[in-house]
């Protein structure tokens, strides 16, 4: 008996063990990439050339992020990433509150004031979350351009807003169907209006599915090429634009700590989002998951 508790405690220990090891050989390698880009610009390039991208720096130094900040060249002007930067967060911030505004209301809509055709609504609106980004280039190119917007981060804001409707409608759609009907029936036999219930009842109750709204939205307008690079030129361009110009201007020796350095930067945000607010997006998406 003594010889076969030895035995399966042996084979558990095998087991997660085994399953331990699997797990961080695979963090290791998703983690790779990061920590050559962490090690990489804080290397001087002539150690860069002399030695490996994987290795620790001989020693640590942040020039190459000051000039990733303030004057790596992009194009013809050498300001570096800050005025990008800040046109990013101009552009993502409004975006976010905007197309998660939008989307609340429109799954509060959809599940508590339901009307005549809104299951054809809501089937629609799903549609748009499945339709690629170039296929919207010209059609929002031409709207942009009629209202005036065309190559500014207004009119990135207004297209990033669009495009995110179908998503956090999406989201809040499945949650507020998880809230009873009768809390929206015994506010209005209390009097209470549209936003009165909408600002009173539905979004304190929404708050797991309004940070999953608030992390998707922000990583997909933050992490957009396409749409910065379509819909804007010159000192309105985002931050993953000018990312791309740093990347692709080349004077002399090309200058892997600064490249490494700028992606760095340009990945901070998104990077900060997940580490602090990723368990609440798992829990808010399955929060509303039960139904729908």
């Amino acid at each position: 008996m003594a010889t076969d508790r030895r035995s399966a405690r042996r084979a558990r220990l095998i087991g997660r063990a085994f399953i331990y090891g699997a797990l961080i050989a695979l963090a290791a390698f998703y983690l790779m990439p990061l920590w050559v880009m962490i090690v990489t610009s804080l290397k001087s390039l002539d150690e860069i050339y002399s030695g490996s991208f994987i290795g620790m720096p001989q020693a640590v130094t942040f020039e190459a992020w000051g000039k990733a900040w303030s004057t790596a060249c992009i194009g013809t002007k050498c300001e570096g990433l800050q005025p990008y930067f800040v046109n990013s967060l101009m552009m993502v911030i409004p975006a976010v509150i905007l197309s998660s505004g939008i989307g609340a209301i429109n799954g509060y809509v959809l599940t508590k004031w339901r009307f005549r055709g809104s299951n054809i609504v809501f089937g629609m609106l799903l549609f748009g979350c499945f339709l690629p980004f170039q296929a919207v280039l010209l059609p929002m190119a031409q709207v942009l351009g009629r209202l005036g917007l065309a190559g500014s981060i207004p009119g990135l804001v207004l297209v990033h807003t669009v495009y995110g409707i179908a998503f956090t409608t999406l989201f809040f759609r499945n949650y507020f169907i998880t809230i009873p009907d009768e809390l929206t029936k015994a506010a209005q036999i209390d009097g209470a209006g549209f936003f009165r219930i909408f600002f009173s009842i539905m979004l304190p109750a929404a708050l797991p599915i309004i940070v999953v709204s608030c992390i998707w939205q922000f990583t997909q307008i933050w992490n957009d090429f396409l749409f910065g690079v379509s819909f804007t030129a010159g000192e309105s361009s985002p931050v993953t634009v000018a990312l791309n110009n740093i990347v692709n201007v080349t004077m002399g020796r090309k200058q892997y700590n600064v490249d490494m350095a700028s992606a760095m930067i340009a990945a901070i945000p998104t990077l900060v989002v997940y580490v602090v607010a990723g368990r609440y997006f798992v829990r808010g998406l399955t929060a509303g998951a039960v139904k729908g």
